[in-house]
């Protein structure tokens, strides 16, 4: 039984060094937690998903040409000089694109993203669920030299939402101080994010009524407040759709007269949810592929 016991104890003293080195390893990776991104200085990606609590590289980011977007020029203008304040360490504000569908407001975020890539630019997509985590993210993101745009895409909030009340913290507010490398850029439908009723402006005309129905007013406005730079996307105009219509079918070399084009891209756009620089998109894609099957090469 002695010779059986002077065997084991080695033994046991080698795995109690194993578990005292995973442990070991295991505190390390708590207090010095590896970058967010695999391989260091971001493998060479320049776009990111946060997915299950972590950044997803993007392997093939859909960028888009800043001269591919024709009726927002002065959206392109104050975007553009805003983020260039913040890849030179000035001060920079948050930026909500708000307005009508299609009129591109996330082809313009995707396309500043395009033009300073090389200068230091990333962007993070972060789904509504995500905005969750946002603190998290930013802990993960301090002090790392690139500038980081987290991208909220299409966002919308009904009253008491989670997700509204970490967003609103995150821009001004919270607890914990943002990091200067960081930005928040949005996009929505909707000009203050959250849907408002004509009665919210009146006084109570029953029991049931609010008491105070300014107070909600406020409350619904004070979170597209905390984005310092607020820009409107309207819809398009005849001229300016036919004008993006013609800038597409240039560059698919489409062999079309002008009035042509334009009749078809206006019997498109009846039939579609109105002008817009997507219905254009859409419909000169439509064409070059109908006239590629016609006229194969």
């Amino acid at each position: 039984m002695t010779q059986d016991w002077k065997a084991i104890i080695p033994r046991v003293a080698q795995l109690l060094d194993k578990v005292e080195a995973l442990l070991t390893a295991s505190t390390a990776a708590t207090e010095n937690p590896s970058p967010p991104i695999a391989g260091g200085r971001e493998g060479g990606h320049i776009a990111f998903r946060w997915r299950s609590q972590r950044l997803i590289p993007v392997k093939h980011p859909d960028l888009v040409e800043l001269a591919d977007l024709i009726g927002v020029e002065r959206q392109i203008e104050e975007l553009d000089r805003n983020t260039r304040q913040f890849l030179q360490g000035l001060p920079a504000n948050h930026a909500l694109l708000w307005g009508d569908r299609g009129t591109g407001k996330s082809s313009l975020i995707k396309g500043i993203l395009h033009r300073y890539a090389s200068e230091g630019l990333r962007l993070i997509e972060v789904s509504k669920e995500g905005l969750l985590h946002l603190q998290e993210i930013a802990d993960l993101l301090w002090g790392h030299p690139e500038r980081y745009l987290l991208f909220c895409d299409d966002l919308s909030f009904s009253e008491g939402e989670a997700e509204y009340r970490e967003l609103k913290a995150m821009l001004e507010g919270g607890i914990a101080a943002r990091p200067e490398n960081v930005l928040i850029y949005a996009t929505s439908n909707r000009r203050h994010l959250m849907p408002r009723q004509v009665g919210e402006n009146q006084y109570p005309q029953t029991d049931e009524d609010e008491l105070y129905p300014r107070e909600t007013t406020e409350e619904k406005v004070s979170l597209s407040d905390r984005f310092g730079l607020r820009l409107a996307f309207y819809r398009f105009s005849q001229d300016t759709y036919l004008q993006i219509v013609s800038h597409y079918a240039q560059k698919h070399q489409l062999s079309l007269s002008t009035e042509e084009l334009h009749r078809k891209a206006l019997e498109w756009e009846a039939s579609s949810s109105g002008r817009s620089g997507r219905v254009a998109r859409q419909f000169v894609d439509d064409l070059a592929g109908q006239l590629g099957l016609e006229n194969p090469t």
